[in-house]
């Protein structure tokens, strides 16, 4: 059953914030994620304006989003946000019986 890392963000630094983003997709990729949105168009339609960057990523399955954040390459690459230059949230959801295959 498919699962979706859903991320908002809030990025203090670009430059910094780069380094993070910069190797994601592979190790997305490398995890068996496929980005299905990452920046782009938006429009909060209820809620805190504290993010300004959506991303929505599809995994085969729960257990490959989870071992992908908790891969040291992950963790490495999210080192650089940590540091300060973005605020993260994560949210890995299963599709569940509800979702169309």
């Amino acid at each position: 059953m498919p699962a979706y890392w859903l991320a908002r963000s809030k990025i203090n630094d670009p430059v910094e914030y780069k380094k993070y983003t910069d190797p994601l997709p592979a190790i997305f990729a490398r995890h068996g994620g496929k980005v299905l949105a990452r920046g782009g168009k938006y429009r909060i339609m209820e809620g805190p304006e504290t993010f300004h960057r959506f991303v929505v990523i599809e995994f085969p399955t729960f257990e490959q989003a989870v071992a992908c954040f908790e891969s040291k390459e992950y963790q490495k690459a999210a080192s650089f946000r940590r540091g300060g230059a973005g605020v993260v949230e994560n949210v890995i959801v299963e599709g569940g019986e509800a979702t169309p295959r």
